[in-house]
């Protein structure tokens, strides 16, 4: 098949947007860390309580600065932010393995919480108008899946290198590698192309805010796509945290933990490369994939064993794929005005759900089991299937 010339430069500017975009999350992610940090703290000597309020501080930062961030990108450089999250991330996890300490590990997960609240909204912003402009834009969902697959493939690398890293150097050789992670994530993110100019009003950053909460209040259909995105994304994405204590828990070494961590994101990673496939998946589909996740989440769990963990991984699956379909019903309804202050708006959301989980998992954790809090918290997946499935049922 013959391509058009113009049709040449789009498909040279869509391979460059998503390897940038796909080495971008790699990247941001592989972060040695990431499976040893729960035990760092808890080698340090805090308690499940200080533990979880370093979890919440960190989601509390991100709402602080979600919404105005999101109305920042809208106003300059989408790109800008992008780059400037990382290196604020390689500053926190320095300060985490070279003074270990509860002030410490707290500032870093405010600079930890400010990076996300700039890359949150930018990036599905820059990724989707830039699509819209090599007319693509149909395609977001895939490539999102794709990005998010790659993500995740960073965390399985990362969890397969910091068990013999972590061995041979303790948590200051894998704090020393996700510091270069981050500044390999900053640099890779001037690579992005923005063909997009930022507003000229005098007040660029108030009038991006206003027009974009103007939109939300204005239409129904918009409301309903950011509420779903913190409905499917905030528990799991909560859990994800206390994954290292449930596979300890199971009975297998420390040195075995990232392993079975493994495990589990490979599940994660499928669910993402699944996005294409499943973009018309309808509500009802939607329904029945959090159903499924909720119960093999549940099961996984509470069965105690590291076999367990496999339905857990099907579970993490399950909620990436309904996270990457609630992201693109999100970007499909959006006009081009404030694209990535509503994108922050459903992060908002999502923040302040995870706050919540964080609280209830320091609650019941202080009375159950790390398997037996898993379970417990499947059954807001539950709720919102039955909430699509009544939805659906009054559409038809």
């Amino acid at each position: 098949m013959t391509l058009s010339p113009a049709r040449v430069p789009a498909a040279i500017g869509e391979r460059r947007l998503t390897a940038t975009l796909y080495g971008y999350l790699f990247l941001d992610d592989f972060v040695l860390l990431y499976p040893v940090y729960a035990l760092l703290f808890a080698d340090t000597g805090l308690s499940l309580w200080q533990i979880s309020s370093l979890f919440a501080l960190w989601s509390v930062t991100g709402v602080l600065l979600e919404v105005p961030s999101g109305a920042w990108a809208d106003a300059v450089s989408r790109r800008l932010l992008l780059w400037l999250g990382p290196l604020l991330t390689a500053v926190g996890f320095a300060l985490w393995v070279l003074v270990p300490s509860y002030g410490a590990f707290a500032l870093g997960f405010v600079l930890w919480g400010a990076r996300g609240a700039l890359g949150s909204g930018a990036l599905e912003a820059l990724v989707y108008d830039e699509l819209d402009r090599l007319g693509a834009a149909g395609r977001y969902a895939r490539v999102m899946g794709r990005a998010r697959a790659a993500g995740l493939a960073g965390v399985m690398a990362a969890m397969a290198v910091a068990g013999p890293v972590f061995a041979w150097g303790g948590y200051l050789a894998v704090g020393a590698a996700s510091v270069l992670a981050c500044l390999l994530t900053a640099a890779t993110a001037t690579r992005f192309p923005e063909h997009r100019r930022p507003a000229e009003e005098g007040d660029r950053w108030a009038v991006a805010l206003r027009s974009g909460l103007a939109a939300a209040r204005g239409d129904r259909t918009l409301r309903a796509a950011v509420l779903l995105v913190p409905a499917v994304g905030a528990v799991w994405g909560a859990l994800d945290e206390y994954t290292p204590l449930l596979v300890r828990e199971t009975g297998v070494s420390d040195a075995f933990v990232p392993y079975l961590l493994l495990l589990i994101w490979t599940g994660a990673t499928a669910g993402g490369l699944l996005a294409g496939p499943a973009e018309r998946l309808g509500t009802r589909g939607l329904a029945a994939l959090l159903t499924g996740g909720a119960l093999a989440l549940a099961a996984g769990a509470l069965s105690g064993r590291p076999a367990g963990l496999v339905l857990v991984a099907v579970a993490f699956g399950g909620f990436q794929l309904a996270t990457v379909l609630a992201d693109a019903r999100l970007q499909h309804r959006i006009e081009d005005t404030g694209r990535a202050t509503l994108t922050s708006v459903a992060g908002l959301g999502t923040e302040l759900a995870t706050v919540a989980v964080y609280g209830a998992y320091a609650v019941l954790g202080g009375v159950a089991s790390h398997g037996t809090v898993f379970a417990v918290l499947a059954v807001p997946y539950l709720v919102t299937a039955l909430l699509l499935a009544g939805r659906a049922r009054t559409r038809r």
